[in-house]
């Protein structure tokens, strides 16, 4: 699911400007990365960093670093003593996100995590104000789970791809199991009486939920 080019060509034009290292890293990425559409990119990236200006977090986690650029987008919202916590299973993404993130700025407030996020987040003793999960979608509800309890009343969860370039929608094959856990999180999110819940139709869907 795309907007018209020169629909999003406007909706970038009256957006401020992606800053230079942004705009390195998604140059980097595109070049020296596979699947690079994996990148949130400018338009995402000013949306996260103007969610955590207004969620104000001490503490964020990410789960699915990949090259880095939604955690330093994230990370401009933290508060000044705030920390952002980020998962990536594949090391061979380290190298490129430990750099971007250091020329950012934000070293000492981003702490990158490599490994299974199931293994590493019952480790993580921090209440969360927001959650960014990004990582595989066919893991999605047991991310879900696993970080619920150590968000507060308030607390936001922003889970991406949520429609799957429109395939949440399609017949699904029975080997496809991101799409099949996909919209098994859908579906479990929508019964959960716990939280208010809205998808933006924002790239590949965006999905915000608030605990109540």
């Amino acid at each position: 699911m795309q907007l018209d080019k020169d629909l999003e060509k406007y909706i970038l034009a009256h957006t401020d400007q992606e800053d230079d290292i942004l705009s390195e890293l998604d140059r980097n990425t595109n070049l020296n990365v596979l699947r690079p559409r994996m990148l949130s990119g400018h338009l995402q990236g000013k949306i996260l960093e103007m969610i955590s200006h207004m969620v104000k977090p001490k503490n964020i986690l990410e789960i699915g670093t990949y090259t880095g650029y939604s955690a330093i987008c994230l990370a401009k919202g933290l508060q000044k003593e705030g920390q952002l916590h980020t998962i990536e299973i594949n090391d061979e993404l380290e190298e490129i996100a430990s750099h971007y993130i250091e020329k950012s700025g934000f070293r000492t407030q981003i702490k990158q995590h490599i490994g299974d996020a199931r293994e590493i987040i019952p480790g993580i003793e921090v209440e969360f104000d927001l959650v960014f999960m990004d990582g595989d979608k066919r893991e999605y509800s047991a991310y879900y789970d696993l970080v619920f309890d150590k968000i507060p009343t308030g607390g936001f969860i922003l889970a991406d791809n949520i429609l799957w370039s429109g395939k949440v929608i399609e017949k699904v094959a029975q080997k496809d199991e991101q799409t099949i856990s996909l919209i098994k999180f859908n579906k479990k999110i929508k019964k959960d009486k716990r939280v208010s819940k809205v998808i933006l139709p924002l790239r590949d869907g965006l999905m915000l939920i608030r605990k109540l």
